[in-house]
């Protein structure tokens, strides 16, 4: 049983910001250089050098500068990247714990409403706040309508 909820929490956006990088990288090189897997390890070094890199995409590039050789194998081979994320995931678990956050920039009460509790504190933990006392769903809403202000606060 515990088997067959593995595959179901791993959904495609579990990794996102995996995605994105190795997304990326593939996108700056040539096709020809994407089978050398020296070139694969030099791409994700300058692509892990750029100075306009989100906190997010950092923090990947911080998670896979070690094991940058295990990364270049299955992106050499022509895998996915959400399949490359996959197969780095489960030497690093972390990799796959860094997430984009919620866009609430135009979210009212009533759209808040239609989201789970557990959406809602992701949210929240992405503000860096905690709902301490918090039970029902109407009293995180009101915590995330409080903290709009953080919203647009990059860690």
């Amino acid at each position: 049983m515990a088997m067959m909820a593995t595959p179901a929490m791993a959904g495609v956006d579990s990794c996102e910001v995996c995605i994105k990088v190795i997304t990326d990288v593939r996108e700056s090189m040539d096709k020809a250089d994407v089978k050398k897997k020296p070139k694969v390890e030099a791409a994700l070094g300058a692509y892990c050098a750029r100075d306009d890199l989100g906190a997010r995409e950092r923090k990947i590039c911080y998670y896979i500068d070690p094991i940058k050789r295990d990364v270049a194998q299955p992106f050499s081979t022509g895998m996915t990247p959400d399949r490359v994320c996959k197969r780095i995931n489960q030497s690093n678990p972390e990799i796959c714990t860094v997430k984009f956050p919620v866009k609430t920039d135009k979210l009212g009460e009533k759209d808040l409403k239609k989201m789970r509790v557990k959406q809602l504190r992701r949210i929240l933990a992405d503000r860096g706040v905690e709902c301490k006392g918090c039970v029902e769903k109407d009293e995180f809403i009101k915590k995330v309508l409080l903290t709009d202000h953080l919203a647009n606060d990059e860690f």
